[in-house]
């Protein structure tokens, strides 16, 4: 008599609790596919494992690999630091008096007594002197208010030092003429400074009567300067 290979049963032994023929042949034909399936399901499953190894072996070297760029980058910037944030350099100075040359055709100094705002640029000492406390560009922008007290022709001669030195080609010329001629005159110029350089204004007359004045504030207006300069930096401070 046939057998079920999967169970090691004879018909007669089947046919105990199966109704007839049919389902005793139907019966061997199910654990026949079975035994099929398991032949082929246990090579699949052998393939797959096989194909599940090597990717995973692919895998691992992948990350190696990986692991040793990263080691290779450690200590390189992959980006720019980050921008660091400066603050603008700023001054703005004035003069409430009169100023006079002593000396014709002398170099004078040009001082400031009120500093009206001040931040990395201050007064020195003397007070002609303004300091910028950080390298840098800065913009000088000074106005003056001139007066001649006699008459006649005289001439104003204006310009910078740095450090003590005058600035070649940073003069100017103001011819004032007759007496109580007011002239109001303006001004700029740009200087690459060092940390703790100093700008001074100077001026020469070719008459005493000639002078950087001041007027008192009588309604409407407020008072005016001898003198006014703002100083600020141009740009990123290095």
């Amino acid at each position: 008599m046939a057998t079920s290979r999967k169970l090691n049963l004879t018909r007669d032994q089947l046919a105990t609790f199966l109704k007839d023929q049919v389902q005793i042949k139907q019966f061997e034909l199910l654990f026949s596919t079975v035994d099929e399936l398991e032949v082929i399901t246990g090579t699949d499953f052998e393939f797959q494992a096989d194909n599940a190894a090597a990717s995973a072996n692919n895998a691992l070297a992948q990350i190696n690999t990986l692991n040793q760029i990263v080691q290779g980058l450690q200590g390189l910037q992959l980006a720019p630091p980050p921008r660091e944030f400066r603050r603008t350099r700023y001054g703005s100075f004035y003069d409430t008096t009169t100023q006079l040359a002593t000396v014709i055709n002398t170099a004078t100094a040009i001082t400031f007594n009120t500093t009206d705002l001040s931040f990395g640029v201050f007064l020195g000492s003397p007070t002609s002197r303004i300091v910028v406390a950080n390298e840098g560009l800065y913009n000088f922008d000074t106005s003056f208010q001139l007066d001649k007290t006699t008459g006649g022709t005289a001439i104003f001669d204006f310009w910078f030092r740095v450090n003590g030195v005058n600035v070649t080609n940073s003069g100017s010329r103001i011819q004032i003429q007759n007496n109580n001629a007011e002239i109001f005159s303006s001004l700029n110029y740009f200087f690459n400074l060092k940390a703790n350089d100093y700008v001074e204004l100077m001026f020469s007359v070719t008459d005493l009567s000639v002078e950087l004045k001041t007027f008192a504030a009588v309604a409407p207006h407020p008072g005016i300067p001898s003198i006014i300069l703002t100083v600020n930096t141009v740009g990123d401070l290095t």
